[in-house]
């Protein structure tokens, strides 16, 4: 038997796989693990089944494309609070996924697409289900390279409308301004419900968006004196928030 280390990878599977006492992981996840990472017998091996719930395994058999894993225990994650939404305004080529990559490690619960006025790129018929899905997909790969038991939810895309609804609904909406008049490090947090943060586009958000959204409650908050990228803006106002909060105390 190989000596288990302290990290064994992060695999997913259905709620229904991770209810038996022996877990065969094929089709693409499974390809990944005897294939790619050529796990042997007797390694140890997690698997989530991304709303919360995680299966600690050893691997029993392995064949071509395929490993069985005898399950030793299970825990379950709990909602964490309070829940970070990230409104992403759309952004052009491949900044969606990396918007999404990075959010998912630092720990955003939720990403929700935004067509807003000045987003350069529309989503649009079998075009925005394709992007849809490149986004869920980016969110389930960085989920298990971060090791998390929940795959944060990806949906969109929404208008202004759906937006300020999401705010308005919200323990705590905010807009990212580079010329807003307080950090986003200097507000006061609620201890439970959403936290919504909206990222606009790299033209920033139009005055029609910004009246919506403060009609609807978000307070408007700068992350320091540089101005970021919209795929690392998400990321960076996640990171201020966790660390002001319980979840990363």
């Amino acid at each position: 038997m190989r000596a288990a280390g302290p990290t064994p990878p992060v695999f997913l599977a259905t709620a229904t796989d991770l209810a038996g006492d022996v877990i065969v992981l094929s089709g693409a996840e499974g390809r990944h693990a005897a294939t790619v990472r050529r796990l042997a017998v007797g390694e140890r091996v997690d698997v989530a089944d991304g709303a919360g719930t995680i299966a600690e395994c050893v691997v029993t058999a392995t064949q071509r494309g395929e490993l069985v894993l005898a399950v030793t225990a299970r825990r379950t994650v709990p909602r964490p609070e309070p829940a970070i939404v990230v409104v992403q305004a759309i952004p052009k080529g491949e900044r969606g996924q990396l918007a999404v990559e990075l959010m998912t490690e630092v720990g955003v619960d939720a990403v929700v697409a935004w067509a807003a006025e000045r987003c350069v790129v529309r989503w649009a018929g079998e075009r925005a289900e394709r992007a849809l899905a490149r986004w869920q997909a980016t969110a389930r790969e960085a989920a298990k390279q971060s090791r998390r038991a929940r795959v944060p939810e990806v949906a969109g895309p929404v208008t202004i409308g759906e937006v300020a609804r999401l705010a308005a609904a919200a323990s705590l909406a905010v807009l990212l301004d580079p010329a807003a008049p307080v950090a986003l490090g200097h507000l006061a947090l609620p201890s439970s419900g959403d936290i919504v943060v909206v990222v606009g586009p790299e033209g920033g958000v139009s005055p029609a968006e910004a009246g919506a959204l403060a009609s609807c409650g978000a307070v408007r908050a700068h992350l320091g004196p540089t101005v970021l990228r919209t795929s690392s803006a998400g990321a960076v106002a996640a990171s201020v928030l966790l660390s002001h909060s319980a979840r990363w105390g």
